[in-house]
């Protein structure tokens, strides 16, 4: 289990990122202007559960399209791996790859992490939901990888 948590909290406007996406295209955070955007860190593509967690946002995709959100995933797995996980369960929102780690680190879900008795630095699985205007809405530590809509649409 992880003992970092991002500094980052409710009301704080949303730090502005530049990452390409699995496709090599430059998304933006300011691409989201106007929309519901839930951004979600995640560990690594094709890893238990990060698989659960995509297909359970893949899953309920339509639900929450209809609420107003976009879903933008984002790990430090490169483009290819990216574009692999996509088409392997058919996920129909960008990954975003973010190999130097700026977008993971300018939200500060980098930290120390345990496993097994090990410790070693990763990412610290968290879900930002944030608002048309670009402030932080929500933001999800304890995620939970089965029911990660429900807990975003709550």
């Amino acid at each position: 289990m992880a003992n970092h948590i991002t500094s980052l909290k409710e009301g704080d406007k949303a730090p502005d990122f530049k990452c390409e996406d699995q496709n090599g295209k430059i998304v933006s955070l300011k691409d989201y202007k106007g929309k519901k955007l839930v951004l979600y860190f995640y560990p690594k593509d094709n890893t238990p559960g990060c698989t659960v967690e995509a297909c359970n946002l893949r899953d309920n995709y339509a639900t929450l399209k209809k609420k107003g959100f976009a879903i933008l995933g984002v790990s430090a797995d490169d483009d290819k791996k990216h574009l692999k996980f996509i088409e392997k369960y058919d996920l129909p929102f960008p990954l975003l790859a973010d190999v130097e780690l700026k977008v993971i680190k300018a939200y500060d879900v980098w930290g120390e992490k345990k496993f097994m008795g090990k410790t070693y630095d990763g990412i610290i699985r968290t879900t930002f939901v944030i608002d048309e205007k670009g402030k932080i809405g929500k933001v999800i530590t304890a995620v939970a990888t089965k029911n990660h809509a429900e807990q975003i649409i709550e």
